[in-house]
């Protein structure tokens, strides 16, 4: 007799195969508040929500439980990026605290739609941490990468040890690169493709992450310098050596396929482009396995 996997939730993984996962849909009302949230340019409604409804569909057609986000959040455009607001460990959701005040409101709203999809709530970071979704990386099970840097403080790293107590926290400080005002996370450089395998952007990497993913037999794909700024490093890992990437980055594109990467591509000139948040910011991962 066949017995039911009840598991709704457990994502200590970034690159084990992708079960279930959270998305918030575009609000047309929303995009006036573009300038305020810092994008780069006016999104057009009707494509941004056409863009982000054959992103939920690549994601359903690999196989994916999509989920989509239900509460309320007016003027909160970059909601639509549900990765930074949590962080789903086997123990249930982590509410986190964004370094971007125009988010601070986001975590919760999120933690209630993942309360009713399933997801536990196990922890909230408090003031004074500060941490961002982007900013985490499982490079496995029992490792947590954390970016330093302006969407993320030692404070939030600290309470993530904290929350995490069987977890090896391992922070890494981040370049200013262009500064506060222009998003920099940890994953903006790096986004593993299988337990042994990461795309990388060495020139803003710091050197002890690379000296890392070295000693753990972390291969690593270099993105070209020409195609970094069109989110060329931003890859979702829908599975081992299988990947959703934003169209138009051919040379990252013919670079990951040479490594043995399936990679499947989406239209992102509204919904990725202009907000500056490839697949993985667009999702919240909450079941992989």
């Amino acid at each position: 007799m066949a017995v039911l996997d009840e598991t709704r939730f457990g994502c200590q993984s970034q690159t084990a195969t992708l079960r279930r996962v959270l998305v918030r849909a575009p609000r047309a009302e929303d995009c006036a508040r573009w300038r305020e949230f810092g994008w780069r340019a006016e999104p057009n409604a009707v494509g941004l929500a056409a863009e982000h409804d054959a992103f939920a569909a690549e994601l359903a057609e690999f196989g994916a439980e999509v989920v989509y986000a239900q509460e309320p959040l007016p003027g909160g455009l970059d909601a639509i990026y549900a990765y930074d607001p949590a962080l789903v460990a086997d123990s249930g959701a982590i509410l986190l605290r964004p370094g971007k005040e125009l988010r601070r409101d986001e975590p919760e709203a999120l933690g209630r739609d993942l309360e009713r999809a399933g997801v536990p709530i196990a922890a909230r970071l408090e003031a004074p941490a500060l941490a961002e979704g982007g900013d985490t990386l499982w490079l496995d099970e029992r490792t947590l990468l954390v970016g330093l840097g302006y969407r993320t403080n030692e404070a939030g790293a600290e309470a993530l040890r904290r929350v995490l107590p069987d977890v090896d926290v391992l922070t890494f400080d981040l370049p200013h690169y262009r500064g506060p005002g222009e998003v920099l996370h940890l994953l903006s450089f790096v986004s593993p493709l299988d337990a042994d395998l990461a795309l990388v952007y060495p020139p803003l990497a710091p050197t002890r992450l690379l000296q890392l993913l070295a000693e753990r037999g972390v291969q690593t794909v270099e993105v070209p310098a020409e195609e970094y700024d069109s989110l060329g490093c931003n890859v979702l890992a829908l599975g081992p050596r299988v990947a959703l990437a934003l169209d138009g980055n051919p040379r990252t594109r013919r670079r990951m396929e040479a490594a043995g990467v399936d990679v499947r591509v989406y239209k992102g000139d509204e919904l990725s482009l202009k907000g500056d948040g490839g697949p993985t910011c667009l999702t919240r991962p909450m079941l992989r396995g």
